[in-house]
Parts: structure tokens; C-alpha cells; sequence
């Protein structure tokens, strides 16, 4: 079985995100016939010369009318040394939240930048979400070559601009390539308009991006999802704990400790969909069969007794904030999910907001408004079990939820 790369688009309005993974679709031979003649027949309707590879991404009708991205589109390509998930995510900054949504579970975000316009203020903000959230790789994908006659000169000045940028990040890993959707210059092939450029073609990149080393294989985080009692007649003394390994590897035979009740016990078997393992790791769907019979319900979290997340009830994080119906205020309540773990959480303060551009941290603001990132504190009505977000993403992470209309008003990322 090939590599699972999980990717997510970025950067601006009309940038040409939908149109490069279109052109990836398409140069990679990994279209249906149909999806390409309704693409071509909607182009032709249109009075288009050439066929909008952006229609094949673009599937709600109000992004076709209006011509840009709105929801997460996701789209699967294979080439024989690699699978892909490609997240379409929107570029327009109303629709930030779904950016976030679409980048949460990448390896790389890969940033468009039209090379007429330079780095935009969007363009900032979804690198410094992409890291904000994690994603160890950055590809920078300077776009539209073509309409500035492949000039190095130009593709230079944008990849100085956004390094400068990114020295204020932490980027593990940025990579800058020339590139153009609409012709397919340095997408699928290396292309002979740009013989200065010496790297990979993007296609290349992705199949050899090393992200193995990405994962955290070393804090065992199991959290519970499901308490399984089966009513089979053979399996009466049957009794797993259903759910996905949020990080490190848990083996047969390992002392592990149940929080938040401290008891701690051995793993006896471990069951997955195709049958028992010895050792399960992230992102496997597992079922945890223990010696002792202990209360465990949803929520709960199995971890190694020398290896303890931090038990708290006071977080500190950065959030990006996705209402556009109310602010982030000090002293309202709202629903916390972290792993499986549900809680109520008010909020106490706003420390700063950051401005996206300068980097500027703003201590005046008591709020955050849609969009706004910042950084907060909130107290929760029972104990979390958390680590850092960059040292461990799966249990670093949570969303906020307006308890009143169920909307998710919030991605955290806990410091």
C-alpha cells in the first residue's frame, strides 16, 4: 500500500487554487471521462478557450457562478508511489473557518501565490495558520508564471518576500516552486519555460516528501470512545475499549493508567477491523482489551504511568476564532471538545490578538472578532487531558461550541 499524504490548499482569492489541483487531476491521468467533459462543456458555455480545470473542484453552485472556492472540496488522486487527499480550501477571508478545517489534518499546506500580486495579506494568514496548526511542511507554489513571461526575476522577489515572512513562523519546511496551472508548467513535469529552476516539479515533491517522522510515536495517548459489551452468545466476559490512538505506539503486555481515575492495569489484546495486532499506531482504529475490569466510560484516557499528559482544568491557547454572530468574551460559557472528551468552559481573558501581517501582538483588545486570532485562557468545568499542541497535535487540539444554536465557534490550539 502506498504513502498517505494528506495536503491542503492555501493563499488568496483568484490565486488559482482550484485550477492547480485540477491541473494535477488532469496531468496525472486520475479523471473520470465524464468529469472532464462536463468541465469542458461548462467552459465552452462560458465562452472559454480552454477548459476550467477549476470546475472540477469547485462543485457548489454559488462558487461556480460566482467563480471562488467557498467550501471544503476533497479530491483523491494515486500515482504508484503515493495516495493523496487534497483539501480545496477557500482563499476569500470570510470563509477563513473552512481553511482551518481543511489544513487541521494536513502534512502540507500548499500555498498559492499569484506572482502578479506578490504575498497578500491572506497569503500571510494561511501560513501562519498552517503553522499555527501544526502542518510541518510548507510548499509555496508561486503561480501564474505565464502572464509574466516566466520571468526570474519576478518569482525571486516573491519567494524573498515570503521567507521574510516566514522567519517570523515556525516553518519546519518551506519549498518554493514556479509554477503555472493553467499550462501546466512545473505541476506534473518540469517545463521548459523555466530553465532556471533547478528543483522538482510539484507532482515530484509531494511523492517524495518524507513525513514519516511527523507522527508522535513516543506519548502513548489512547483516548475512549466507545465502551464495547457485545450481546453474542461466546462473548459474555467480552469487554474493549473502542477508539483511534491519538499518538505513540501501545503494545500486548504494557502497563497503562486509566485517567481521570489514576488505576492502572496491562493490555492484554488490542482489535482492529482486520482481526487482533500486537501493537497498534496512530491513526489505527483500535479496541483495548485490559486484565482488570475497571470504570471506564467515553472520555477516558489510557496513557503509560511514566509518560502523564498534564491533568488541568486552566488552559492556555491559541484560538482562531469562527462566529461571525458574536465575539469571544470574557465571562461567557461555552462547550469544550478535546479528544473524546466533552466539558463546559467559560472564558476568563483575552491575553493579545495577533495581527497577521506584522506579527504585532495587541494586549488592548478585549475580544475577538470573526477571523481574529488570539491568544486566551479558559477555566473548564472538569480536568482535561492535554499536552502541548507542538509537542503533540492530537491531544493539543479543541474546538468551542456555542452551547446555544450548536454552532462550532472555535479551533485551539493549546500553548
Amino acid at each position: 500500500m502506498s504513502d498517505l499524504l494528506r495536503i491542503a490548499t492555501a493563499g488568496s482569492v483568484d490565486d488559482g487554487k482550484s485550477t492547480l489541483i485540477g491541473r494535477l487531476l488532469f496531468d496525472s491521468k486520475t479523471l473520470f471521462s465524464d468529469q472532464l467533459e462536463a468541465a469542458d462543456r461548462v467552459s465552452k458555455q462560458r465562452g472559454n478557450e480552454h477548459t476550467d480545470l477549476a470546475l472540477l473542484t469547485d462543485g457548489l453552485r454559488a462558487e461556480r457562478e460566482q467563480g471562488i472556492t467557498i467550501d471544503v472540496a476533497y479530491r483523491y488522486m494515486a500515482t504508484p508511489n503515493r495516495t493523496f487527499v487534497i483539501a480545496d480550501t477557500p482563499g476569500h477571508p470570510q470563509y477563513t473557518r473552512n481553511m482551518v478545517t481543511g489544513a487541521s489534518t494536513a502534512n502540507v499546506a500548499m500555498i498559492l501565490v499569484d506572482v502578479r500580486k506578490g504575498v497578500s495579506e491572506q497569503s500571510k494568514r494561511h501560513a501562519f495558520l498552517a503553522t499555527l496548526l501544526g502542518v510541518p511542511h510548507l510548499v509555496v507554489c508561486v503561480n501564474k508564471m505565464d502572464l509574466v513571461d516566466w520571468s526570474r526575476e519576478a518569482f525571486e522577489k516573491v519567494r524573498d518576500d515570503f521567507s521574510a515572512f516566514a522567519e517570523k513562523l515556525r516553518v519546519k519546511d518551506v519549498t518554493f516552486i514556479p509554477v503555472s496551472a493553467l499550462t501546466g508548467e512545473n505541476v506534473v513535469d518540469h517545463g521548459a519555460n523555466t530553465p532556471w529552476y533547478d528543483g522538482r516539479a510539484l507532482l515530484r515533491h509531494l511523492e517524495q516528501l518524507y513525513v514519516g517522522s511527523d507522527r508522535n510515536l513516543m506519548d502513548v495517548r489512547f483516548p475512549v470512545q466507545y465502551v464495547v459489551r457485545p450481546r453474542v452468545p461466546g462473548l459474555q466476559d467480552y469487554r474493549g475499549y473502542a477508539g483511534t490512538i491519538a499518538s505513540g505506539v501501545l503494545r500486548v503486555g504494557d502497563r497503562v493508567t486509566v485517567l481521570p481515575s489514576g488505576f492502572e492495569t496491562t493490555v492484554t489484546g488490542i482489535d482492529t477491523p482486520d482481526g487482533p495486532v500486537d501493537e497498534t499506531i496512530p491513526p489505527l482504529p483500535s479496541t483495548v482489551l485490559l486484565a482488570d475490569d475497571l470504570d471506564i466510560s467515553r472520555g477516558d484516557m489510557l496513557v503509560r504511568p511514566q509518560n502523564m499528559p498534564r491533568v488541568t482544568q486552566d488552559i492556555d491557547a491559541t484560538i482562531c476564532w469562527m462566529d461571525e454572530a458574536a465575539a469571544f468574551t470574557p465571562g461567557r460559557t461555552y462547550a469544550i471538545h478535546q479528544t473524546t472528551r466533552w466539558s463546559r468552559a467559560k472564558a476568563k481573558d483575552v491575553v493579545y490578538r495577533v495581527d497577521v501581517n506584522t506579527m504585532h501582538r495587541d494586549e488592548s483588545v478585549e475580544r475577538l472578532e470573526l477571523n481574529d486570532i488570539g491568544r486566551v485562557t479558559l477555566r473548564t468545568m472538569t480536568p482535561l487531558f492535554v499536552d502541548r499542541y507542538v509537542d503533540n497535535p492530537a491531544t493539543g487540539a479543541f474546538i468551542l461550541v456555542d452551547e446555544a444554536t450548536n454552532r462550532t465557534v472555535a479551533a485551539g490550539m493549546i500553548r
